[in-house]
């Protein structure tokens, strides 16, 4: 499927219901007898052509991505509401057509040629106006769907930055996780070092105290060898004297 495809397709429906509803809305109310037929003919052909073209846009379709199907289906469901006011113009354009042949060819009415011409201006005139409200009508309903297809495009739009403003967010959601990660490794690389910090204190702490205690005991030995040693051999000398 590609995109490139649809829009030639959507081209080619648009450019078909244009001449369309340009017959039925211009050329069709000003013609009467067989050129009216050939138009009516010509707008019925147009429209199984539009509807042919509708399909081949539905099948192509089966084959895009959701995201891209669900815009999309509803501008086939706007061509879809188009074609059908279209086809309900000239059936009714048909039904007229064939009323005033009725009027105009049918036996004479007991009141007289002069009689049966005025209702038939009558009737005309009655049928035209009926013509010229269902081509206003199909003109209000070609507004209205163009003002749903704007809408949707505007509803499309806001959708598309809402979806690049989540993207945005996640994006900034993944870089702030992935910050408190690198985070959460230096505070575990930090308490390691401080825990090698408290055992080298501890370790430090018991070497000075062992040194401490040797100090004291080598300080305690050198007093008593220098003051009570030396005492000692006095009395014996004195003793022994």
């Amino acid at each position: 499927m590609s995109s490139e495809r649809l829009e030639a397709l959507q081209d080619e429906y648009a450019s078909l219901y244009e001449t369309m509803k340009s017959k039925l809305e211009n050329q069709l109310p000003h013609h009467h007898g067989e050129e009216k037929k050939r138009l009516i003919r010509d707008v019925e052909r147009s429209t199984e052509e539009a509807n042919l073209l509708l399909q081949e846009m539905e099948e192509e379709l089966k084959m895009a991505p959701p995201t891209y199907r669900g815009q999309t289906l509803s501008r086939l469901r706007g061509y879809r509401k188009e074609l059908d006011a279209v086809q309900r113009a000239t059936q009714l354009a048909g039904q007229l057509g064939y009323s005033t042949r009725k009027d105009l060819l049918g036996p004479p009415e007991p009141w007289g040629a002069a009689a049966g011409a005025d209702r038939d201006v009558s009737s005309v005139s009655a049928q035209r106006t009926q013509l010229l409200q269902g081509t206003e009508h199909l003109g209000r309903t070609s507004e209205s769907l163009a003002r749903s297809h704007r809408i949707a495009l505007e509803t499309e739009n806001i959708g598309h930055d809402i979806i690049d403003e989540l993207g945005t967010q996640h994006d900034q959601l993944d870089r702030t996780h992935g910050r408190l990660v690198d985070t959460g490794e230096n505070l575990s690389k930090s308490r390691k070092i401080l825990k090698n910090m408290s055992r080298r204190l501890v370790t430090n702490k018991l070497l000075l105290s062992c040194i401490i205690i040797l100090e004291l005991a080598i300080l305690g030995a050198v007093v008593y060898l220098k003051f009570f040693k030396n005492k000692a051999h006095g009395d014996l000398f004195t003793l022994t004297k």
